[in-house]
């Protein structure tokens, strides 16, 4: 019971690590659409609306 409790620790930690590691690594740019992002939402918005796609859900 005890090597186990000791590798789920070991686990635990090494998703601590990987986390800690993806925060350090992650910026506010990730999150941010580009101007042409921005056109294709437009784009896309503008054909749905004239019924030349349609929604999936």
């Amino acid at each position: 019971m005890e090597t186990e409790s000791k590798q789920i620790l070991k686990e635990l930690k090494g998703i601590r690590n990987d986390i800690e590691y993806l925060k350090g690594h992650l910026t506010v740019a990730d999150a941010l659409l580009t101007d042409d992002d921005l056109e294709s939402i437009r784009e896309a918005e503008k054909d749905l609306k004239a019924g030349k796609t349609k929604r999936l859900i």
